[in-house]
């Protein structure tokens, strides 16, 4: 067991990683929230009927209700939301109650904005159960989507702390595996170049992880998170590096329809994307080739789908959070581990992507 501490303005909570996290739940609920008067757990179709059981029987003191939501992003909707709320409220939780945020990132993310405006604000605990989930489940971003874009109604609410049981991460399908695995890569190219390195040395398939490869790799991508919104948490600065590969991956994940590709296999061509820019203005030495055959040999598509309309792709970006003034702003690479936020014109963006669709 593993325990990463994430340290905000808003507080300081744990990060237990390992097999069997979960087992040291029920006595962190205890401790933690003497007083707690009732207990809700969020989670998904597909999670509840995997592992709700071992959640339960986790929690062996305490009775929880058990809301269900539909799996991936067609939880993250204005009636899915309401219908959460409904069912706190015909719960009768209180100012006292607290929520189980079980299942992967959109779970998460739906979970925390529920705690984040039932009653002004109740805590929850995230409970991941994807590869994905471990960076969403850290630093306190919570949120629906909105038609217009992914992510646009939300808040910024830290979760009381994350139980990461690894164990949980063995039933996820192969497609699951590659839309978490894009942001371990996002973490280290952003961060850390010895990282980079030693994923694409370790790392030739996602079907089988080793563990211990597999525990390294999730606690490095938290740290990394950790110490970045640490110093900004609401994203006024540094933050923002968090988001390379995720303007132009937002904007793919909406043109193809929520669900259609995964979020870490559009923001894998986002990254792409972005080193492409990144060497044209800011002259990156890196060698895009071999990162996009490393990515192809994990099963990523790493190349723009031909049918999306680069206009349309545009005015998506255009709608993004990072976005100032209808101006589109993309986190670049000065070098492996040197990020930086940089506004590139319309013209260049559609230039890019159309030279990028000829790949």
């Amino acid at each position: 067991m593993r325990n990463v501490s994430i340290k905000t303005d808003a507080k300081i909570y744990p990060v237990y990683i390992g097999s069997g996290a979960i087992g040291g739940l029920n006595e962190y609920i205890k401790e933690t929230f003497p007083s707690m008067t009732s207990l809700m757990i969020i989670t998904d179709e597909t999670v509840r009927d995997l592992h709700l059981s071992a959640l339960e029987a986790a929690l062996e003191d305490f009775d929880a209700k058990v809301c269900t939501v539909p799996a991936g992003e067609k939880a993250k909707t204005f009636q899915v939301y309401h219908d959460c709320l409904t069912f706190a409220l015909e719960s009768r939780l209180d100012r006292k109650s607290l929520i189980l945020a079980f299942g992967g990132g959109a779970v998460g993310d739906l979970s925390g904005f529920v705690a984040s405006t039932y009653m002004r604000g109740i805590p929850f605990i995230q409970i991941p159960t994807t590869i994905l989930a471990h960076d969403s489940a850290v630093g306190g971003k919570v949120a629906i989507n909105h038609p217009a874009g992914k992510n646009m109604i939300g808040a910024f609410y830290q979760p009381a702390a994350v139980f990461y049981d690894l164990d949980f991460l063995g039933s996820l399908p192969l497609k699951e595996k590659r839309s978490g695995f894009a942001e371990v890569i996002k973490h280290s190219l952003i961060h850390d170049n010895n990282f980079y390195i030693s994923l694409k040395d370790q790392i030739h398939s996602l079907e089988d992880i080793p563990p211990a490869v597999l525990s390294d790799i999730l606690t490095k991508g938290i740290e990394i998170k950790g110490r970045i919104v640490a110093l900004d948490e609401k994203e006024s600065g540094v933050r923002a590096y968090l988001n390379f590969g995720h303007t132009l991956g937002h904007a793919i994940e909406a043109e193809k329809g929520y669900g259609g590709w995964t979020h870490g296999e559009s923001v894998a061509v986002g990254m792409v994307f972005a080193l492409e820019l990144s060497r044209k203005i800011l002259g990156l030495t890196f060698d895009i080739g071999e990162f996009q055959n490393w990515l192809s040999s994990l099963g990523y598509q790493a190349v723009l789908p031909h049918e999306l309309s680069h206009e349309s792709l545009l005015e998506r970006m255009k709608q993004d959070k990072k976005s100032e003034g209808q101006k589109v702003r993309f986190v670049l690479l000065q070098e492996i581990g040197k990020p930086i936020v940089c506004e590139v014109p319309d013209d260049v963006l559609l230039k890019e992507l159309d030279n990028f669709s000829r790949q």
